[in-house]
């Protein structure tokens, strides 16, 4: 099956460099399927689980809290705000940081909408964190 390149990189390091069969990500529009040949764009990403694809299953799973891609029809890069595989995800964690989100959030009522926007932001990827942490 064809493939294209798949970069994955976090403000640490470079966490993933290699050619996918197919890749889902967690676009801000809702989550998008990325095959071979796809048409040239830009998306923002929202908190969610990029999919890395290959044999006709799930390779790999890694948590995004949000960021870019750039998408060729021969390479994706995604430049994620912050990047972990599902894995190494503990439910006491994502918890952790839902409860700090939801307190910042609350903190923020009479603050500028975009301070507001910015911490519903961060609350919604917390709690796709949660929701994809193990029971740990």
């Amino acid at each position: 099956m064809a493939t294209f390149d798949l970069e994955l990189v976090s403000p640490e390091k470079l966490l993933l460099s290699r050619p996918v069969e197919m890749a889902i990500i967690p676009a801000a529009e809702g989550d998008m399927g990325i095959l071979p040949g796809h048409s040239p764009m830009i998306v923002a990403l929202k908190g969610g689980v990029i999919e890395v694809r290959g044999g006709g299953s799930a390779t790999e799973r890694l948590f995004v809290a949000g960021g870019f891609a750039e998408i060729t029809p021969t390479r994706v890069t995604v430049l994620a705000d912050e990047a972990t595989p599902v894995a190494q995800i503990s439910r006491a964690e994502a918890d952790a940081r839902v409860r700090e989100a939801e307190a910042t959030y609350q903190a923020q009522a009479n603050d500028a909408p975009e301070l507001r926007e910015k911490a519903m932001d961060r609350l919604l990827a917390a709690r796709a964190m949660r929701d994809v942490a193990g029971a740990a």
